[in-house]
């Protein structure tokens, strides 16, 4: 779980790091879980590398499309 003293970028970084490492355990293309999470390819490519800010609602759509509580999404 995220300390009160990580930053908006690692964590950012940190979701990126689990859902690319979700995805490829998956055996997903980006394509592929952007389709299921209902965002564009270019999108998850984004958050993977840790360079797209996402609100809430976002990591939620993540997480429920992955089938994957919150917290895994943002574990170190």
């Amino acid at each position: 779980m995220a300390s009160a003293d990580t930053t908006a970028g690692e964590l950012q970084r940190r979701l990126g790091r689990n859902v690319r490492a979700w995805r490829k355990a998956h055996g997903l293309s980006q394509e592929a879980l952007a389709e299921h999470v209902g965002t564009s390819r270019p999108y998850m490519s984004a958050i993977e590398r840790g360079q797209h800010s996402v609100g809430p609602g976002v990591v939620e759509r993540l997480a429920e499309g992955m089938g994957v509580p919150v917290t895994e999404l943002l574990a170190e």
